[in-house]
């Protein structure tokens, strides 16, 4: 017993000793977590360079931009063929993709040898050989009458400009194929095809590296990395778009193929490699390039061992200094016998016989050494590729402005799968450098034949997407021929509202204001202003000053208003207001004075007179009961009546719109238009006496509140009134009424939005076809959200946490398309807005008769102000439509409030100016 443990110890100690002798010998193959951070660092520098337009020429490792824009989402079908070049073997597959909803598929291939005098020959005997085996494959397979989509795996460094088109950029992995660099191979594989007659659409040319991410991608959509550490080794992930500057475009991501074999070819890892790597390389079919493939790949790790072997042979620390044949012949060692040799299991057997039959007839010591030789070759692969896969961990984290990411990485290739310890070494590294990253590494089937499949299923489901997204939303894409339209119609309709005998039946009301007056700068004195418009309600001190100090000071406070009070009577809403008041002028300690009150209220009104207005009908969400056909002011006045706490003097019933043209009127004498784009859309403008035939007389001008929102409510505008518009009509307060309204303002443009993802998600194109309770729910998109979803500066992430915030669970791909929906249905407000516009600026030159007209136009609204976009459409669609009229936008600065005011300012001084005319 006591000579089995003394030799149990003396086995011990030996291996010990061997281990240090290596450990000292590979000194620099030993990499310490510090050196693999900064390993990881350097990979992160180069990804940017090579991402970048001017970085990239000289960056090493290439970023090259697939074009595999979308992973699958399970709803993929068909059958689909692929063709697989690039490793030891040729394949042929066949993938059948179940729409099950078990997101099952079905793979049938053919290996093919992959011959010398192909992979070293000319490119045009490669593609035959290529089309050869795809058509006996089909014949096998009974496929040759079918014409079927085909993806096309190929496994070396292309510039790709799209899904279906790449240029070889180099050869590696022992292919030399004259002709074919810096060609379209995927072209190359169409003449060959079609030389034999296959029936056969090639529509992917895929990297086995996205074929790997893409195939783990059907099995779990948290996949979005693909590793191959095999013969080859590479890496690619899904890049955001907007960091890709080699490819037109923001939205989305793209995936991209790393080409990380190059990594360190310009000298970046120079300090890791050591002399044995140096005599591998220069001992290649391509020195100094794919230094960092040659440091990691099954490829060459054999090869590695054989040189440090045959040196600490020559130095005499093994074989006793004997040479044999084995050490001296190149490749005599490779990967399955460092495999083998790894089998710890196994103790020192395998080693030993593996080392007898290359001829070395190894000692214990010798078969101890080698072993720890092959676990420090192929522990530092395993380090290096942790290292560079940290890299790409951590940039997606940071991507996501994540805390702690739970990613998938698909993998493939020979190394990973079979040597004994690989896997293990790997996995333990990566956790290590990213801890904040929960990683699952899913091994794939046959990465490079079924993903192509996939790559070319997910194509085919997109374009069929596209083409339904495209139908859904084609009707709000308006032609310049529209929009002339719309602008006549509204023209047309601006008259018959001004003219006695049809204004009547008119949809476009053109309401006098007896406003026939804006700023001149003597205006002075303390006014009170009220502005009812939306679900808050406002109560304004405005100081107005002339002369040389001309200023306006404002005091304002906001009380809301409740929905059971919008919705009640009218007794109550006034009840309300008059409440309101007394706060504040209780609050600003001016209860006593009777001060002349300007009152903001911002629905349809028909004036006989500036302090008289009878509403037409409520909008925005209102429905106080008695109140349609009656005077506003004298409903105000019997309102304070009741109250009989103080008293003021009302001198103008204002709409805002009014209001807003008077804002900007005090700054600028050029602003005869005011145009509200918010919650609610309207147009004021002067206009000639004259033409106002509803009025008496003819001399000056007087502000015509257009009330536009009704335009087309006589059917005029039904042929670009979408299935959405109608919806949403018909679930309005008000059907039927204010249609140009509810497709050109805010209150109702997150609703039409809302309609269009319902139809997209009931044909499984958005939110995985399910209708969730928070989309169900009228009123939840609001316009603001379509603001913040199309700002350039948001990143596809963030518009990701605005739809979560609604209860929407949306992918990548959901959110570009929400943002296009939101796009679309913004851009035809702004030009329907602009084309309204243009029809009134068009009136204008005309009542002055001159050629060009220069004029300024007052604006005001939350959509106009906030919507990233909707400003520079209007503004292009007015200078398209109207080309003679050079016109100026102001932004007005509280036209409800300060433009009452100014209103009843005006209103003073005119009021006055007469009184002094009578008395003379």
């Amino acid at each position: 017993m006591f000579a089995i443990h003394l030799l149990a110890f003396h086995f011990t100690k030996l291996k010990e000793d061997q281990i240090k002798k290596v450990d000292r010998y590979l000194y620099h193959m030993r990499l310490s977590d510090d050196v693999l951070l900064d390993v990881m660092a350097r990979f992160q520098a180069e990804m940017v360079k090579g991402l970048g337009r001017d970085t990239n020429p000289t960056a090493t490792v290439k970023m090259l931009p697939s074009f595999v824009r979308s992973l699958p989402d399970g709803s993929e079908k068909g059958d689909f063929l692929a063709v697989d070049l690039g490793g030891s073997q040729f394949r042929a597959h066949q993938v059948k993709v179940f729409d099950d909803g078990k997101q099952s598929s079905q793979l049938e291939s053919k290996f093919y040898p992959t011959p010398k005098d192909i992979i070293q020959g000319n490119g045009a005997e490669l593609f035959d050989y290529v089309a050869d085996c795809l058509l006996d494959f089909m014949e096998t397979k009974n496929l040759k009458h079918k014409k079927l989509p085909l993806g096309f795996t190929f496994s070396f460094p292309c510039k790709q400009t799209k899904l279906d088109e790449g240029v070889l950029l180099a050869w590696t992995k022992h292919f030399k194929v004259r002709g074919v660099l810096d060609t379209d191979v995927v072209s190359s594989l169409r003449k060959a095809l079609q030389k034999h007659k296959a029936k056969v659409d090639v529509l992917a040319l895929v990297n086995d590296t996205v074929g790997t991410m893409m195939t783990c991608g059907y099995d779990d959509q948290r996949c979005e990395v693909g590793l191959i550490i095999g013969t080859g080794t590479n890496a690619c992930y899904m890049e955001e778009m907007r960091h890709i500057d080699l490819v037109e475009g923001d939205e989305g991501r793209m995936c991209i193929n790393t080409e990380w074999g190059a990594f360190g070819d310009d000298g970046a890892l120079d300090d890791l490699r050591t002399e044995f790597d140096r005599e591998l390389d220069l001992g290649s079919l391509n020195p100094g390039k794919q230094l960092f493939e040659k440091m990691i790949s099954s490829l060459y790790l054999g090869e590695l061992v054989r040189l440090i072997l045959l040196k600490m042979t020559k130095e005499g620390l093994l074989f006793n200094g004997k040479v044999s044949t084995a050490l001296l012949t190149k490749g005599k060692i490779e990967m399955k016998h460092v495999s083998a040799m790894e089998k710890y299991k196994e103790g020192l057997s395998n080693t030993k016989e593996i080392l007898t039959e290359l001829n070395l007839f190894p000692s214990e010591e010798d078969c101890i050494a080698v072993q720890h030789v092959c676990t420090i070759v192929s522990f530092r692969s395993a380090n290096l590729c942790a290292a560079a896969l940290a890299a790409i961990l951590t940039r997606l984290r940071e991507n996501k402005k994540l805390l702690r990411m739970r990613t998938t990485v698909g993998i493939d290739g020979g190394l990973y799968k079979t040597h004994p310890q690989y896997a293990k070494r790997l996995h333990k590294v990566v956790r290590r450098l990213v801890p904040n990253c929960d990683v699952r590494f899913l091994l794939s089937v046959s990465g490079s034949g079924k993903g192509a499949a996939m790559v070319t299923a997910v194509a085919y489901r997109l374009a069929a997407q596209r083409k339904q997204i495209d139908a859904a939303l084609a009707p709000f894409l308006l032609s310049l021929e529209t929009l002339r339209e719309v602008k006549n119609k509204m023209r047309t309709e601006l008259e018959y509202g001004l003219k006695r005998e049809t204004q009547a039946s008119a949809t476009v009301k053109m309401l006098p204001t007896y406003v026939c007056g804006t700023p001149d700068g003597t205006e002075k004195g303390k006014f009170l202003a009220l502005d009812l418009g939306g679900t808050n309600f406002r109560v304004l001190l405005v100081k107005i000053r002339s002369g040389r100090r001309r200023s306006v000071q404002m005091y304002n406070k906001i009380f809301a208003i409740p929905l059971e009070i919008m919705q009640g009577t009218g007794e109550e809403l006034f009840d309300h207001i008059v409440q309101c008041i007394a706060d504040f002028l209780e609050y600003m300690g001016i209860k006593g004075a009777r001060l002349p009150l300007g009152f903001t209220f911002s629905f349809p009104c028909r004036q006989a007179s500036i302090d008289k207005g009878t509403l037409v009908g409520w909008t925005k969400g209102f429905k106080a009961t008695d109140c349609e056909g009656e005077d506003v002011v004298d409903m105000l006045r019997e309102a304070i009546r009741r109250r009989n706490e103080f008293d003021l003097d009302i001198v103008a019933v204002v709409n805002d719109t009014v209001g807003t043209m008077m804002t900007c009127g005090y700054e600028d004498p050029n602003c005869e238009i005011g145009l509200i784009a918010g919650t609610g859309s309207n147009v004021c403008y002067m206009e000639d006496m004259k033409n106002i035939e509803i009025v008496e007389g003819n001399e000056g001008k007087m502000c015509i509140n257009t009330e536009w929102g009704g335009f087309g409510d006589n059917g005029c505008i039904d042929n670009i009134r979408t299935k959405y518009d109608k919806e949403v009509d018909e679930g309005s307060l008000n059907p039927g009424k204010q249609r140009y309204e509810k497709m050109t303002s805010g209150m109702y443009l997150g609703e039409i939005v809302r309609q269009i993802l319902i139809d997209l998600t009931k044909q499984g194109l958005l939110f995985r076809g399910q209708i969730s309770e928070s989309l169900r729910k009228r009123g939840i998109f609001e316009t603001k959200f379509l603001s913040q979803i199309e700002s350039d500066r948001l990143a596809l992430l963030q518009v990701r946490r605005i739809l979560q915030q609604l209860g929407l669970d949306s992918t990548c791909e959901d959110s570009i398309i929400v943002k296009e929906v939101c796009g679309t249905v913004s851009k035809r407000a702004a030009q329907l807005c602009g084309a309204g516009l243009a029809a009134i600026v068009e009136k204008k030159r005309e009542n002055q008769g001159v050629e060009h007209l220069q004029i300024t136009v007052g604006v005001d609204g939350t959509l106009y102000k906030l919507h990233p976009h909707f400003s520079r459409i209007l503004r292009e669609t007015v200078k398209e439509l109207a080309p003679r009229c050079d016109v100026t936008f102001m932004l007005s600065e509280d036209g409800s409030g300060k433009g009452a005011a100014l209103i009843t300012a005006v209103a003073k001084r005119l009021h006055n100016r007469q009184g002094e005319e009578e008395t003379r």
